[in-house]
């Protein structure tokens, strides 16, 4: 579990310079899902170090790898768990075995309950092993008996396509964070992920969408780049407004396009975050002098707040 030394990063993140007031996590615990139907969008990126800057703010964080790809543990150095189906979150789901049985220490201030090669299989099983509710296995096996007692905040990396396991997250917390990447299809992949996940769980829950995050941005925006595009969708967008992060928020483009601004908005393309991966470790950890960081810092702050937080 973490440790209570997890506070003396706090000064590595500039927390005590953040425009934000800190959140005490008493009574204050939430579960949240890093999630897109759509792959190459930097989910797991942003779920490591989602969990890393939570555990930097002083808080008992799970990182739970719902996907079956398992990026998220390989990412972190877990490779022998990810190959081991002997002891997976299946067991947890079928067999009543304790989820802290399957949860490990990343040394990084979090911890892991990591993917498996199986859990394609665990996925299939899910609809025999609980045929009245297959979509809340998450919830009462391992979010409801953790969150708030064991753990301040639960994230959940979830597979980039609609599946059982995606419905699992979902349901289990009800709070979404969705990234995006530049391109021709990253404003239908939000779409597809509105229609086929959200809106079908809002007839039964309610289901927040916490955070828009606008990812692996690398192109100037003062030029009709794909950057730019997907930025200016979100930015104009009346019913996205209170969704976008300060860090991904642009109000006046025709200071941009003058020049008088210049701004570098969205979680840009930074060959350390990609580095970092290689070498197992969060971006934090890496490198924490890393420009990036404060985008995380900041959805960590909006995950502690249960919002987008506007600042001067």
């Amino acid at each position: 579990m973490s440790g209570p030394d997890s506070k003396n990063s706090i000064d590595r993140t500039n927390s005590p310079n953040s425009p934000y007031d800190p959140v005490q996590a008493e009574g204050n615990s939430r579960a949240v899902s890093v999630c897109m139907l759509k792959g190459g969008v930097g989910k797991s990126t942003i779920a490591v170090n989602l969990a890393r800057q939570l555990a930097a703010h002083d808080h008992d964080v799970l990182l739970i790898d719902l996907d079956p790809n398992g990026h998220a543990s390989v990412g972190l150095g877990f490779d022998d768990q990810y190959h081991n189906t002997e002891e997976t979150i299946g067991d947890v789901f079928f067999d009543d075995a304790d989820p802290t049985s399957v949860v490990y220490d990343t040394s990084y201030e979090f911890d892991i309950l990591p993917s498996s090669e199986d859990l394609e299989q665990v996925e299939r099983e899910i609809v025999v092993g609980d045929v009245f509710q297959p979509s809340a296995l998450l919830k009462r096996k391992v979010i409801d008996p953790l969150l708030g007692d064991t753990y301040d905040y639960i994230v959940t990396d979830s597979p980039a396509y609609r599946s059982r396991l995606t419905d699992n997250a979902l349901v289990a917390t009800a709070n979404l964070v969705l990234p995006l990447a530049p391109g021709n299809e990253a404003i239908a992949g939000l779409e597809r992920t509105i229609e086929r996940q959200i809106s079908p769980l809002r007839q039964h829950m309610d289901v927040d969408v916490l955070a828009l995050v606008p990812n692996m941005l690398s192109g100037r925006i003062d030029q009709q780049t794909q950057d730019r595009q997907l930025l200016e969708r979100l930015n104009s967008h009346d019913n996205l407004q209170d969704r976008i992060p300060n860090f991904a928020r642009i109000t006046d483009w025709e200071a941009v396009d003058a020049g008088d601004l210049s701004p570098s908005p969205g979680i840009r393309d930074r060959t350390s975050i990609t580095k970092a991966y290689g070498e197992r470790k969060p971006l934090l950890d890496y490198d924490p002098d890393c420009d990036q960081l404060q985008c995380f810092d900041e959805l960590a702050h909006i995950v502690e707040a249960g919002e987008v937080v506007r600042h001067v």
